[in-house]
């Protein structure tokens, strides 16, 4: 299984906000699933950042694909080669 940042770029009109509760229900859904790591949006860009696990760039954008949203979006996706932080390091040890 590979690594990969979606980079999405999102564009709102009037019905967008009624899509967003139906587009979390999906991102909860792969984040159970194990294939998303990370999600993060940035309103003031109108950004957002996925962390995925996926075999391909096609199968990540199959994923993106059937999110509500999709069509407000404007996207890359990104084959990772180092993915690090605290959360998959092992806890320090506290001696008492």
């Amino acid at each position: 299984m590979k690594k990969f940042q979606a980079i999405i770029h999102f564009e709102m009109d009037d019905q967008f906000m009624a899509l967003v509760p139906p587009h979390r229900t999906y991102i909860n859904y792969l984040i159970n699933k194990n294939i998303i790591d990370s999600y993060a949006v940035s309103m003031e860009s109108q950004t957002v950042w996925i962390t995925m696990n996926a075999e391909s760039k096609t199968e990540a954008d199959k994923y993106l694909s059937k999110s509500p949203l999709y069509k407000y979006w404007t996207y890359s996706i990104e084959e990772l080669f180092v993915y690090d932080g605290q959360l998959f390091r092992l806890p320090t040890v506290q001696y008492n």
